[in-house]
């Protein structure tokens, strides 16, 4: 004869809703600040013309007619449209895939290979982060501009991997100071290779934090404004976020074209963070431990 166990519920206690209580207080408010601008953006993408100022809180006419003219590339500052998103999706992709080559190899080197001078290098990486980006973006032109990159996408792309491969660089270092160092070990005695415990042992279990590394490095590069502005200058080669910021110089600023532009340009990086969401968490607090 089998006993089935009851399940008693816990009482909730005062303690328990006056938690939940304050959380709400600051999350709702902190929410709802976040989605204002994404509202008013929504809000102009879809208002005719001559309603997109009225400051109505919903306007009653609606149209999807900007987004029909961003597609069809139908107003001066749209003509590079297509080529233009394609060029941030090369540029970002490119950023991506370099920089987790540079900041994997470099990491598995410093941590599991214990390369003499790894972490003296690695540290000074880290203290270029002391320096301002906007303060490197005058050397940068200048060094682009010696070496004839300049309206080349390479020239955006190093300078991009540049910034980002410090950080994910020490991020999978310390990931990678995690895994238990009897897996090397018992790799070598089995008689694997640097080569073969890079690829068989290290690799699988930083997934994680590759994928984290390079959603973070994906991310930086494809809203990144400063730095393509000064790099890129011929309509056939700028980046959307740049082409973005070209409607602001028109004299009559067609600002639905603008949030109908935007909202279709922050779908993409929105779509990838979400599906990688959990190994972004995971990936990153990997890191999150002192060395």
């Amino acid at each position: 004869m089998s006993v089935k166990k009851r399940t008693t519920m816990k009482p909730i206690t005062l303690k328990q809703i006056t938690t939940e209580a304050k959380l709400l207080l600051i999350g709702i408010p902190i929410f709802l600040w976040t989605m204002i601008p994404v509202y008013h953006m929504v809000l102009f993408a879809i208002a005719p013309r001559d309603k997109a100022t009225s400051g109505q809180l919903f306007p009653k006419a609606r149209t999807l007619d900007n987004f029909r003219v961003v597609f069809e590339q139908k107003h001066i500052s749209l003509t590079h449209f297509w080529q233009q998103l394609g060029n941030s999706f090369v540029i970002a992709f490119s950023v991506a895939a370099i920089t987790l080559f540079i900041a994997t190899t470099a990491a598995f080197a410093i941590s599991r290979l214990k390369v003499r001078g790894g972490r003296l290098v690695m540290n000074l990486a880290l203290c270029t982060y002391f320096i301002p980006a906007a303060f490197l973006a005058v050397p940068m032109y200048k060094t682009m501009s010696s070496y004839g990159l300049l309206n080349n996408h390479w020239s955006l792309i190093l300078a991009m991997v540049t910034i980002a491969s410090p950080y994910c660089i020490w991020v999978l270092k310390q990931a990678s100071d995690k895994l238990p160092f009897e897996l090397d070990e018992a790799a070598k005695m089995d008689g694997a290779t640097a080569m073969q415990l890079f690829r068989l042992v290290y690799l699988p279990l930083m997934v994680p934090s590759l994928v984290a590394v390079g959603t973070y490095s994906l991310l930086l590069a494809w809203n990144e404004y400063l730095y393509a502005f000064l790099l890129l200058s011929k309509e056939d080669t700028l980046t959307l976020g740049v082409a973005l910021g070209n409607f602001l110089g028109a004299d009559d600023s067609p600002w639905e074209l603008l949030m109908a532009t935007g909202l279709f340009y922050a779908l993409p990086p929105a779509a990838i963070y979400y599906t990688f969401k959990r190994y972004m968490v995971s990936g990153l607090t990997a890191g999150a431990v002192k060395s």
